[in-house]
């Protein structure tokens, strides 16, 4: 037997409640209300889904660019750059600013917009202004 105690009281049954019998929101005509008490949660989610896509499309954009240009046009990557280094390696080895770069542009981006978001989060859980 488990130790799960919802066996012995089941849930009463709510009449009108299944799934099925709701419909979503989006068939109900019903907008969700930007200006409750989770917007803040919701704005935290957005800014930080925001700075992952950009950091990382930053980061790999450049790597499937070098990648493509030393798939479809090698010459181009044998030809010397400044410095006498084939272009190809000097391509390779700008990857590490450019993946510097995003961090850093991650990093500033989080002090500035979802830090704040953040804790102003964190202090609306700690004086009980919304429950998840």
């Amino acid at each position: 037997m488990s130790s799960d105690s919802s066996e012995l009281r089941p849930l009463p049954h709510r009449a009108g409640r299944h799934a099925s019998a709701v419909a979503p929101m989006w068939a109900t005509g019903r907008v969700r209300s930007w200006t409750g008490p989770h917007r803040d949660l919701r704005l935290l989610r957005r800014a930080c889904r925001w700075q992952r896509r950009v950091a990382a499309f930053a980061a790999l954009g450049y790597f499937a660019v070098f990648l493509a240009l030393t798939v479809q046009v090698p010459s181009l990557m044998a030809r010397p750059a400044p410095g006498g280094l084939p272009f190809g390696l000097f391509l390779a080895l700008v990857q590490l600013p450019v993946t510097w770069l995003a961090v850093v542009f991650y990093e500033v981006t989080a002090r500035r917009f979802v830090d704040p978001l953040a804790r102003r989060v964190r202090r609306q859980g700690r004086e009980g202004q919304w429950r998840p």
